[in-house]
Parts: structure tokens; C-alpha cells; sequence
């Protein structure tokens, strides 16, 4: 197995806590005329399709989403909402402790990074203002390039970017989305985060197959970084 060149990281559970989603939810989705239970029902069953773009803008996407739920919103209402989701999806944020250490650390041992996020337009929108963003090279979002994983193309789209091979990555995630699997799949080092708070997170199509190694929190990449044969 080649040196690794680089890094991968899933965002949401591995990079962050635990997500799970909070009141303001249900405010936008009562300021747009629905009964919030209803659009949250929506939202979960549609994740895979709104991830990929395939609804269009974040509007157009909203739009669908209300009406799906019963709601015929206002052009005004929705302008106002697509924002809205946006301060609610990063108030469900919260950066590990260590993310930032963590990835100070692997850039400092000379190494590139890269975040694969399943994710609709909201994350695109707010990861620029977080402390991490000067710390990833490549970010490669579902929503942006049309595949979720497990999809190969999306692990060889953040390769191509960064320029390395997939033999060449590790990478690290919680397991939503297959994501562990798809990215052994495509000749990565997968690895899975089971940090214990991750037991209430919110999680689509998680990969309990998925038999590899696994580090009990962010910092243990790093161990694995310095002892790398030990996982050929």
C-alpha cells in the first residue's frame, strides 16, 4: 500500500458532533404554512434526491418541499426561509473539539485534505465561515457534483481534485450513506469514527456491514497516520 497523500472526511458526524435537528426547523416550516411534523416527514424521506440537486436551487427546492407537505408558500416566504435553513442547519453544528487540531496536525505532516459531504444547499453555504474551512484543500458536496455516496464517481471526483490516487487516501467517517463501503470500493482506507455520542445522530442508509477499522474519536487519526502500515 502507497504512503497516504491525503485525508478524507466525511462533515456532518465525523467532523462534527452528533447532528440532530433543532427548533428552528419547525419555525420555518410554520412561517411557510405547513405543519412542521409533515415537512420534517418530507425532508427525511427525500434527503437522497434534494443531496443530489436534482430539485435546482435551494428555492426551487423549498418550494417543493412545502408543497409536497401540504404548503403552497409565497415566492416572499420562500426568499425569507432559504436563508432561514441555513442558519438552522449550522445552529445544528457543532465542530468536534478536535477537528481543528486534527487537521492542523495532518497538514502539518505534510499532507493534503478533502471533505465528501452528502448534503443539500445549506452546508455549501455556511462551511466557508467555519474555523476549518482554510484547513481543507478540496470540498467536494453531493448537491454540487450530482452523486451521493456510495456513488465511485464522488471518492474519484475529491481524487481527482487533490491529485492523488485512491490507494493514496484515508478516509474517515461515521458511516452514513454506505460511505465507508463505497470509499473501500473505490481503493481508499476507510475508516469509521465511532465516537459515543454518535448513538442519537441523525443518519440516512448507515453502514452496519461495514467490518474495517475504526478510532474512537478525531485525535485517533493521527495514531493511525503514524503507524499507517499496520493497516495494509
Amino acid at each position: 500500500m502507497p504512503a497516504f497523500q491525503a485525508v478524507v472526511f466525511d462533515f456532518f458526524g465525523t467532523l462534527t458532533r452528533s447532528v440532530r435537528r433543532g427548533p428552528q426547523h419547525a419555525d420555518i416550516a410554520r412561517a411557510l404554512g405547513c405543519d412542521p411534523d409533515a415537512v420534517l416527514s418530507v425532508l427525511d424521506r427525500t434527503f437522497q434526491v434534494r443531496a443530489r440537486g436534482h430539485l435546482g436551487s435551494a428555492e426551487a427546492t423549498l418550494r417543493w418541499v412545502t408543497e409536497q407537505a401540504g404548503g403552497h408558500p409565497r415566492t416572499s416566504q420562500l426568499k425569507a426561509a432559504v436563508p432561514a435553513r441555513v442558519d438552522a442547519l449550522k445552529a445544528d453544528t457543532r465542530l468536534r473539539a478536535d477537528a481543528e487540531s486534527v487537521l492542523t496536525a495532518i497538514k502539518a505532516r505534510g499532507l493534503r485534505t478533502a471533505l465528501i459531504s452528502d448534503c443539500t444547499h445549506e452546508l455549501p453555504a455556511f462551511l466557508p465561515g467555519l474555523s476549518i474551512a482554510p484547513l481543507l484543500d478540496v470540498n467536494v458536496f453531493s448537491v454540487e457534483v450530482g452523486r451521493c455516496k456510495p456513488d465511485p464517481l464522488i471518492y474519484l471526483e475529491a481524487c481527482r481534485r487533490l491529485r492523488v490516487a485512491p490507494e493514496e487516501c484515508l478516509y474517515i467517517g461515521d458511516g452514513g450513506s454506505r460511505e465507508l463501503t463505497g470509499a473501500a470500493a473505490v481503493g481508499m482506507t476507510a475508516v469509521r469514527l465511532a465516537a459515543t455520542d454518535l448513538a442519537d445522530h441523525l443518519v440516512f442508509d448507515s453502514d452496519e456491514d461495514f467490518v474495517g477499522p475504526s478510532v474512537a474519536s478525531l485525535s485517533g487519526v493521527l495514531d493511525l497516520l503514524d503507524r499507517q502500515p499496520a493497516l495494509a
